[in-house]
């Protein structure tokens, strides 16, 4: 038996699907409910749409009570691009001021960043192939001059897992923020934001969380919520934003304030779709059962002779492992894979392998006759 029911993933006829640190796979009971909108919006318009609009508050608490958080802290935005901008955006920066980061991290939690040295705040990325972003080494790099710590909890490209509990405790040490970028963690692993004392973070539905492409949720901790401007405010930005015409009333002190225009109804209800299965599958169970099929794939990569650039052990594993078979070039090898029914992510770098909840360790097992056949490689004993 697999944590997440395997008659919801209609792609488990189809093939082996590994690859949910690129897209993750769309429930069937996800797919039920957009379809239950899309009937409700074809046949009565404004009538069928209009009353998910006003359960977008009970959606917003069902998504913060996942994470550990209140409703009110959460807004839905298009993505985490957006998301990190959002917060980019909105601070005081003052010239001279630091953001750290690693080098490492997926363009969509750098560029927002890296945009402000436009505004004369120093960005300083950290090299990761000397050593990861631990508690210790952070607290070495931070100065009195850094703001604002940005960090992945899980790197796409290798799988490394942050210690957000650590990290947050060493950056508000001198008073930073730690924002963290969740996309590649959360829906394989339980998140508490407040237990953790992280001030930010943001994950978009359509990786480990199963849901459709265009929504992302961003959690604003108790400070920076209050603190937060808004650069880009609209309609529904407003105390009441029913009252269309009072253009000089305040703002809602809820973090929907950062929505600004109408929202993306579909995408909210295909991520609490997938949150209530995750819920029910449990997150727990979710975790130890990718954690297992991660650690049998590098037991048998060791036995290939496989180089693997994922660093595992307790706390720092995750649902991603990289490697690559010596003298075998990672693309031709993806491209095989697929043809064989086994989807992964291949570049010239090597092979990412992501399973969840539902995968099961035959499928594992057939992956590594697959590299076997492939690419057969004396056993290292």
């Amino acid at each position: 038996m697999t944590p997440l029911p395997r008659s919801e993933f209609a792609v488990t006829q189809r093939c082996v699907y590994l690859n949910h640190a690129s897209a993750g796979v769309l429930p069937l009971s996800s797919k039920a409910a957009i379809e239950s909108f899309l009937r409700e919006h074809a046949e009565s318009g404004v009538l069928g749409t209009f009353p998910h609009d006003c359960r977008m508050p009970e959606l917003r608490e069902r998504i913060g009570r996942f994470v550990g958080a209140d409703g009110t802290q959460i807004a839905l935005v298009p993505n985490t691009s957006a998301a990190a901008g959002t917060i980019a955006a909105g601070l005081d920066w003052k010239s001279g001021d630091e953001v750290l980061l690693c080098d490492n991290e997926f363009p969509a939690n750098a560029v927002p960043w890296v945009a402000l040295r436009n505004r004369g705040v120093d960005v300083r990325l950290l090299p990761t192939a000397r050593e990861r972003l631990t508690p210790d080494v952070l607290r070495r790099e931070l100065s009195e001059r850094t703001r604002l710590v940005a960090v992945s909890w899980v790197s796409y490209g290798d799988g490394y897992r942050h210690d957000l509990a650590g990290l947050a405790d060493a950056a508000h040490s001198t008073g930073a923020l730690l924002c963290v970028d969740a996309m590649q963690g959360l829906g394989a692993f339980p998140l508490d934001v407040a237990a953790l004392g992280v001030d930010a973070m943001f994950s978009g539905g359509a990786k480990w969380m199963l849901a459709l492409h265009g929504i992302a949720m961003l959690y604003l901790g108790p400070e920076l919520g209050t603190r937060l401007g808004i650069a880009a405010p609209g309609w529904r930005s407003l105390q009441d934003m029913w009252d269309f015409h009072n253009l000089d009333q305040a703002y809602t002190r809820d973090a929907m304030r950062f929505e600004a225009g109408t929202p993306n109804l579909i995408g909210a209800i295909s991520l609490v779709a997938a949150i209530d299965l995750l819920t029910r599958s449990g997150p727990e169970a979710i975790a130890a059962h990718i954690l297992a099929l991660t650690d049998r794939l590098c037991e048998g990569l060791a036995r290939l002779g496989a180089h693997r650039s994922s660093l595992r052990g307790e706390g720092i594993s995750s649902g991603i492992v990289t490697f690559a078979l010596p003298g075998i070039d990672s693309i031709e090898l993806g491209r095989a894979l697929e043809h064989d029914g086994i989807v992964t992510t291949y570049r010239t770098t090597g092979i990412r392998v992501s399973p969840h909840g539902y995968n099961t360790s035959a499928e594992i097992d057939m992956l590594l006759d697959k590299l076997a056949a492939f690419a057969p490689v004396k056993e290292v004993v």
